[in-house]
Order: structure tokens, then sequence, then C-alpha cells
């Protein structure tokens, strides 16, 4: 049901943008005085199909992958002499290029508005508070630490993780200082900090910028009890159950999934031993992980997961834009 989904919605919204592709065509055409025969939108057999006071035919066809519209034009047939006036070929080449031009500006003006509606709406976004710092990276070498919020980066303000991450990619590959403002957990006054860049991730196929740092997220804490198992995981095929409570891997302790995540991740092809507690009895059940992803760094694999937890209220924020605002938020390409 997912999949007819995704194809009815990739449909209607490739009709959507058709239709406001070729209507600019269609608009600025007739402001130039260019005699349109056919607006389309769709190709193959019409299902809908009716006249103008302008006689323009207007069709709506069965195969909604594109449309056009037909101008009268001398390259393309003959044309009555009283009409010559109407042909697009007979056009200043500047009304030519804005009418060629208006379908792609349509599209833009179009994303714009979405945007600015969007950024009106506005958003739920999680706070960008550090949960830990891994020691000797980048990040800690900057004196940056858990409990911090990252309110800046680059003079660029940061209301949330996506913001973050937005304005790390746009350093890719660059060397020397990444500035960033950080607030501490109750206070008001922010500090600089500043984060020293070497080639940072040049090259990487799959960057993670936020982790490549040393920075964890801030999350609140998933108990390791197990509620999804992958049929072919591994964990399913070592005889873990749902409702298990993982309680020590290869001997450590565990009070937080993300211990299990870690520690899985890097141990692909790796036999562990999970102790459980089922039913108030703890048992060991031995696991052979399997290994995902490159051949180059593949990562350990478990096949199970746990039920998610809701977040904090005040670790949430909504992000919204008044209706100037939210100009400058749609036209914001958020490129790097």
């Amino acid at each position: 049901m997912s999949a007819l989904y995704m194809i009815v919605g990739t449909l209607v919204a490739l009709g959507v943008l058709v239709t406001f592709h070729e209507f600019g065509h269609f608009w600025v055409a007739r402001r130039c005085g260019v005699k349109v025969l056919r607006f389309s939108v769709g190709f193959g057999m019409p299902l809908l199909r009716w006249h103008d006071k302008q006689g323009t035919e207007f069709v709506v066809a069965a195969i909604p992958l594109g449309g056009y519209v037909k101008m009268l034009d001398e390259r393309e047939g003959e044309v009555p002499v009283e009409q010559l006036d109407h042909a697009f070929n007979r056009k200043s080449v500047r009304q030519r290029i804005a009418i060629v031009a208006a379908g792609p500006i349509a599209n833009f003006l179009l994303a714009l508005l979405f945007f600015w509606v969007l950024a009106m709406l506005g958003s739920e976004q999680v706070r960008p508070v550090i949960g830990a710092v891994e020691s000797g990276s980048i990040a800690a070498k900057a004196g940056l630490s858990a409990g911090q919020e990252i309110i800046s980066i680059d003079g660029e303000p940061t209301s949330g993780w996506a913001a973050v991450n937005l304005q790390l990619v746009r350093r890719l590959g660059e060397s020397g200082s990444l500035q960033v403002l950080v607030r501490e957990q109750g206070s008001t006054v922010d500090s600089p900090r500043e984060l020293a860049l070497d080639k940072w991730l040049k090259g990487a196929d799959e960057p993670d910028p936020i982790r490549s740092l040393g920075i964890r997220p801030w999350r609140p804490a998933l108990p390791p009890i197990l509620a999804e198992l992958d049929p072919k995981g591994p964990a399913q095929t070592a005889g873990l159950k749902m409702g298990d409570r993982l309680l020590a891997l290869d001997g450590k302790l565990l009070d937080d999934w993300q211990q299990v995540v870690d520690t899985v991740r890097m141990h692909p092809d790796t036999k562990i031993i999970l102790r459980v507690e089922r039913d108030g009895a703890q048992i060991d059940v031995p696991v052979t992980l399997a290994a995902r992803g490159e051949k180059k760094a593949p990562s350990g694999y478990l096949g199970a997961g746990v039920k998610a937890v809701d977040w904090p209220p005040e670790m949430i924020r909504e992000v919204r834009f008044g209706p100037l605002a939210a100009i400058g938020e749609g036209l914001d390409v958020h490129g790097p």
C-alpha cells in the first residue's frame, strides 16, 4: 500500500509541476500577443478537452508524465496572413526569450510559495544540545562539552540539528577555523568556540559532519528492551525475543540502547555474548553479528530495535516565521 501511495503522490506532484511550468509559457505567450493553439497536461489519449474564447484548446491527457504548449508558428505550418502578427517566430528576440524562460520561472515561484507556506506554518525541531563529546576529537580540543547548546555556526543561527548539519556541510573539504557559539545549560550567556579544520572530510564518500567532529547529539535514554526483530537478522537467529531486556554485552553492563548500537557497529562478523533478562531469569545468548555497508568500512548488524520514547518538552522548540520573514526563509536555498 505504501508503494501505491508513493506512486500516486509522485504522479500528483509531477502533474502540479508540469501544469505550473506550462502555464508559465502560456501566460507570457498570451501577454506577448502569441496565439496559443493548445495547452496540454499529459500525453496520449485526451481525458478532458475544452476551448476558451480565444480558440485555445485545453487538454488533460491520460499519461501525466509531461505536457506542452503549442503556439502558432510559421515553422510548424502555414499561417494565415491575418494571423502572422500572432506567430511565435514573428516576435522579438526578447519576447521569445521571455516565453521560453517563463516555464522554469513559474516552477521557481511555485517552490518559493511552498517554502513560504511551510515557513509560516512552522515546524518542531530538537534543540541542538550536545549529549557527549568524544575524547581527543576536534570538538573536545575546542572546548565543547556535554550539555552545551549550539547557538550558531559561522554566524548563522542553528535552531535545530538540521541547521547544524547544514552549516557543517558547507565547510566540507575546507581548512581553517569553524566558529561555533555555544550556551551552557541554565545560562543566558553565549560563549565562542573555535574548531580547527584541516581538509575536513575531503573526499569522504558518506560524510557524517556532526559525528566526525566528535559530537553526539543529546537524546532521551532508550531502555535496552527489544521491541523489534528482523526475521532474518542475527538476533532472531540467536533466539532473542521481543521483550528481552539486555543487561550486558560481553560483560559490559548496559543501561541505554545507544551503548548496544555503538558496540555492534564496531564489530561486524563478530561473535558477542548478550546477557538477557527474560521472564525474571537471566540467560547468556551468543550472537554472531552480521556485516552491512561498504566492504572497506562495514558495520556490525544485530537486527533488533527498541521502542521510541517521547522527547522532553523543554528539548523541543517550535520554529515559525511571519509573512515577511517567511519570504526570506523561502528564498534561502540552503546550499553550500
